[in-house]
Order: C-alpha cells, then structure tokens, then sequence
C-alpha cells in the first residue's frame, strides 16, 4: 500500500482528466465570453472559471472525500428511488442525449463544415460522425487503456496544438478590448457564472470523478486519505491546465471584435482566429484540436455510460451497451448542434443545481450528522426550484409563452428568493436548511448528553 504517486503518475492522471473534461463547449464559451465581456473581461473570466473549473474540481473531490463507490450511491443519501433516477438522468445528459452528441457536431461545424459546400452540409455532417464514432467506439471497448490512449498521448497533443495558437494571440492581439455586450454590461460575474453551467463539466465531474479514482487505485493508492490526496493533487494539474486555456481563449474572443465582428457563437470567433494567425494552416489546425478534444470527451462519456448502465443490467455486457450508446449518439448527432442546444438549457437548469447543491451536502454532511432527512428536504427544496427555471427556459428555447400555472410561482420566487434572477435562487434556501439542521441536530445532541448526565 502506498498513499503518493510520483510527479509523473501525477501528471498523466490530470492530463486524463483534463482531455476528458475538455470538449468542443470548453472552446466555444470562452471565446463566446471574450466577446461579450470586453472591458469586464476580468469579473466574467472569474465567474467563467467558479463554475467552469471551480465546480469540477468540487465534485471530483465530493465523490472522492464522500467515500462513494458511484454517483448512485451518492445520490442515495436522498432516497435509493432518486439516487436511481438522478444518476440515470445525469449520464443521459452528459451521454448520449446532449453532451456527446455536441463533441461530434460542434467538431464539424467549427472544423469542417468550411470544406464542404452548403447543398452538401447534411451529407458531410453524417460522413463525418459516422468516422467520429467509429473512433470513440474502437477506443470505448478497451476502456483498460483509457489512461495510455488519453494521458499519455491525445491530451498532450491538445494543450500544444492550443497553446501555440494562444501564444500568438498573446504577442499580437487582434485588436482593441471593446465596450460589454448585453447582460455582461451589468454583473459581469454573475454572467461568466452562469456561463459556465454550459459546459456541463460540474455534471461530469460526478461521473469522470469514478474514473480518476480508479485510476489512482489502479497504479497503488488505496487508503482512502492518499486517494482523496492524488486525487486533489491530479485534479489541480486539469483544473490548472483548463484555466489556463479558458483565459487564453476569452482573451482572443475579447480581442477579435475588431477583426472579426461579434458573432452569436464562439465557433466563428476560433476559426477567424485560426485563420487570422495561421491562414489555410489555422484552419486545418483548429479542425485537429477540435477533433482531438471532442473526440477524448465522446471517448470518456461513452466509457461512463456504459459501465454505469451495466451496473443496472448486469445481464447485458459492457460491449453492448458500448455499441448501443454509440448508436444513439450517433444519430441524435445528426439532428443538428442547434437541435441539441436548444433542449439542452433546459435539462441543465434543473439539473445543474441539484449536482451542486449534492456535492455541498457531501462535504458538510458531518455538521448534521449524515442525516438522510436533511438531504432529503435540501434537494427537494432544490428541486422545487430548478424545475421551474428549467420550465421557464424550456419556454423560451422554444418561443412559446409560459403556463398559466408557471407565471405566479416564477413571480413568487422574484420576490422571496434572493438571487433568483441570477439564476441562483436555490443557493441560499440551501444552505439555510442545512445551517438550522445543524444548529438544531448539535443542539439536540448536547441535551441528550446533559440529560443522560
């Protein structure tokens, strides 16, 4: 038994859980950010990264620290019927249904899309995930080679590729930083904060969490301190490394207004870019880094996918559920990056909160005694609120009005819950649910001490 790895075992882990992380999103919202932000570059950058790389780094050290063989188990303090449910709709979120999807179309829009002409988009867009998850599949039946295919060999090659990109955005800026856009000319923060949700990591992290854990296990560590201590230690090099990327690529969006123009999305504003710096080379090196980053995302969500669902059907073998995953994947995939955005918000509104919200009661689970029922009534509360901003949001996503029944509660919650329309109205009911249980289950304890006296 040993509790430390070397610097290099360090190394490989968190550049594994930095290519996992490390998406098609990852590229887009920072750049996207960079635009909009402009002279508040800074306050959203900060909140960018509280959520972007701060959450991530909580829940792969809740699953950790929370001793949790799974997400399931985890999420079974609440009750073992929501832990199912929970977990289920988390990996098909993160899976087959949104997150995996995005990898391959963002990867062909952003990468490809500029060599294929518009009458044949479609048939570009299908010939390309179709290579695309071919590969994630070969690489998804040897999930015991994860950590060589991914730490030793694809990440490394994603942080050069973007690194030389960003040196050159550093040493010659596009332009000048332009005035705040929109929302971003107010609370800046708040924003960048909010931002951040899209990349869906902090959801992700209670996934990618089991991987590194193994991993660490897998090369000796097996006491529970020195696996909470590699893994605080593997995931400061990724969140370390997402960072710093994260900055350099809200620095080029800040940056290329005067170029470029503001665009919607942030793919644009990589391509142009590329292209500014590198020419018809920037553009085929975007389409590489592109790939490589999606392609190291769709690999570990797969991965996640089917050994979970595995654990529900033991009777149906991993390599099945590999194909099938892959399958949906692929042709939800081609219903467009558009399609799947559009239903994404949504899902994220009500799920966003209930896995933060979960990795806080992990850590502070020891001020109120492990006690299912505050776990039961914080997530319930939790959950009353973020299902209906996820309501509110699947309205406007698809330009529809509310619910008759919708309108007086989001007015309800304007007006009672602070922080509501930040989008984190469910942060403070939280948090005094568990102080009071606290205070009320140590107060609790001490009279059952004086009274056995």
């Amino acid at each position: 038994m040993k509790d430390k790895l070397s610097f290099s075992s360090y190394a490989v882990v968190g550049f594994m859980l930095f290519a996992l992380f490390f998406g098609a999103g990852n590229l887009i919202f920072p750049a996207q950010l960079g635009q909009n932000a402009g002279t508040n570059f800074w306050p959203a950058v900060l909140g960018f990264l509280l959520t972007g790389v701060g959450l991530p780094l909580l829940g792969i050290l809740a699953m950790s620290y929370s001793g949790s063989k799974n997400l399931q188990e985890l999420a079974s303090r609440i009750h073992p019927a929501f832990g199912i449910t929970f977990t289920v709709m988390l990996y098909l979120t993160i899976g087959p249904f949104f997150a995996a999807p995005r990898t391959a179309t963002v990867a062909y829009d952003v990468g490809f899309s500029s060599f294929i002409s518009e009458g044949s988009q479609q048939t570009g867009l299908l010939i390309f995930t179709l290579l695309f998850f071919l590969a994630t599949l070969f690489f998804s039946l040897k999930p015991g080679k994860l950590i060589d295919y991914i730490g030793k060999l694809l990440a490394p090659s994603i942080v050069v590729l973007l690194l030389i990109l960003l040196v050159m955005v550093i040493a010659k800026p596009m332009g000048e930083i332009q005035e705040p856009l929109g929302d971003f000319q107010g609370n800046a923060f708040v924003q960048g904060f909010l931002e951040g949700y899209n990349t869906m990591d902090a959801l992700a992290s209670l996934v990618f969490g089991i991987i590194v854990i193994k991993t660490i296990r897998s090369l000796g560590v097996t006491s529970t301190k020195g696996v909470l201590a590699a893994t605080a230690r593997s995931g400061l090099v990724a969140i370390t490394l997402l960072g710093v990327i994260y900055v350099g690529i809200a620095y080029l969006g800040a940056v290329s207004i005067q170029e470029l123009g503001v665009f919607t999305t942030g793919g644009p504003v990589l391509s142009g870019g590329a292209a500014y710096y590198f020419g018809q080379t920037g553009t085929i090196l975007l389409a590489v880094i592109l790939t490589l980053a999606c392609l190291t995302t769709s690999i570990g969500l797969t991965t996640a996918c089917a050994e979970y669902f595995q654990t529900l059907f033991p009777k149906v073998g991993y390599k099945a559920f590999a194909i099938f995953f892959t399958g949906i994947t692929f042709i939800i995939a081609n219903f467009g990056l558009a399609n799947i955005i559009t239903y994404s918000v949504p899902v994220l509104m009500l799920l966003y909160p209930l896995a933060i919200v979960l990795m806080l009661l992990a850590f502070l689970s020891g001020f109120f005694q492990h006690k299912r029922v505050v776990y039961a009534i914080t997530i319930a509360v939790t959950f009353l609120i973020s299902v209906t901003d996820g309501l509110k949001s699947l309205c406007n996503s698809l330009g529809i009005e509310y619910f008759d029944w919708l309108t007086p509660i989001l007015s309800f919650y304007e007006k009672v819950l602070p922080l509501y329309n930040q989008g984190l109205g469910w942060l403070l009911p939280a948090l005094v649910i568990v102080l009071i249980a606290s205070v009320a289950l140590r107060g609790f304890h001490v009279t059952a001490k004086t009274s056995v006296k």
